[in-house]
C-alpha cells in the first residue's frame, strides 16, 4: 500500500505540472482573449478618434475656403465700387461739359456763314480738342438724324409731318445731340420725329 501511495504521489507530482501547465495555458488563453478584446477596443476607439479628427479638419477646411471666398467677393465688390465711384465722378464732370460742346457746335454753325476765318478756325480747334479728349474718356455722340426713332437713345421733342413717306417714324432733325459714355446713355438726343 505504501508503494501504491508512492506511485499515486509520483503520478500526482507528474500530473501536477501537466495540470499546472494546462491551467496556465487556459489562463494565458483567457488573458490573450482579453488582450485581443482590449486591443480591438483600443483600435476601435482610435479609429473613432481618427474619423472625428478627420471630420473636424474637413469642417475647418470648408470654413477656411468659405471665408476665403467671402473675402475674395468683398475685395472684388470693393474694387467695383471704387471703379463705379470714379466712373460716376467722370460721368458727372463730362455731363457738366456737354453744354460747352453744345455752345461750340452752335458757334460753329453761326460762323459757317461768316467771313471771319480766324474765328471759324479757333472755334473749330477748341471744339475738336475738347471732343478728342472726351472721346478718349469714352464719350461718343449718338448719330440720330435719318435713323429710326428709338426710345432707348432718343427723346422726342415734337412731331413734324414727314416730308416723304419713308421718313415716317424716323428722326427728321436733331435739336440737341445725345451722348453715350462707356456704352451707357449720358444724355438722350432731343429729336424731331416724322409723323
Amino acid at each position: 500500500m505504501a508503494q501504491e501511495e508512492n506511485m499515486n504521489q509520483e503520478e500526482q507530482q507528474q500530473a501536477a505540472p501537466e495540470q499546472q501547465a494546462q491551467t496556465e495555458n487556459a489562463e494565458s488563453r483567457k488573458k490573450g482573449k482579453a488582450a485581443r478584446k482590449d486591443a480591438q477596443k483600443k483600435e476601435t476607439e482610435l479609429q473613432n478618434q481618427i474619423e472625428e479628427l478627420t471630420r473636424k479638419v474637413e469642417d475647418e477646411k470648408a470654413d477656411y475656403l468659405r471665408l476665403m471666398a467671402e473675402f475674395e467677393t468683398f475685395r472684388r465688390r470693393n474694387a467695383e465700387e471704387k471703379l463705379a465711384l470714379a466712373n460716376s465722378a467722370a460721368a458727372d464732370t463730362i455731363k457738366g461739359l456737354l453744354p460747352v460742346l453744345d455752345d461750340c457746335e452752335r458757334a460753329m454753325q453761326m460762323l459757317a456763314s461768316s467771313s471771319d476765318e480766324a474765328a471759324k478756325e479757333g472755334t473749330s480747334l477748341i471744339y475738336n480738342k475738347l471732343m478728342d479728349y472726351l472721346k478718349s474718356r469714352g464719350l461718343e455722340a449718338i448719330d440720330a438724324k435719318g435713323k429710326e426713332f428709338d426710345t432707348d437713345f432718343h427723346e422726342a421733342v415734337t412731331q413734324f409731318p414727314a416730308p416723304t413717306e419713308d421718313m415716317k417714324g424716323k428722326v427728321i432733325d436733331v435739336v440737341q445731340t445725345g451722348y453715350l459714355l462707356g456704352g451707357k446713355i449720358l444724355r438722350y438726343a432731343k429729336v424731331v420725329v416724322g409723323a
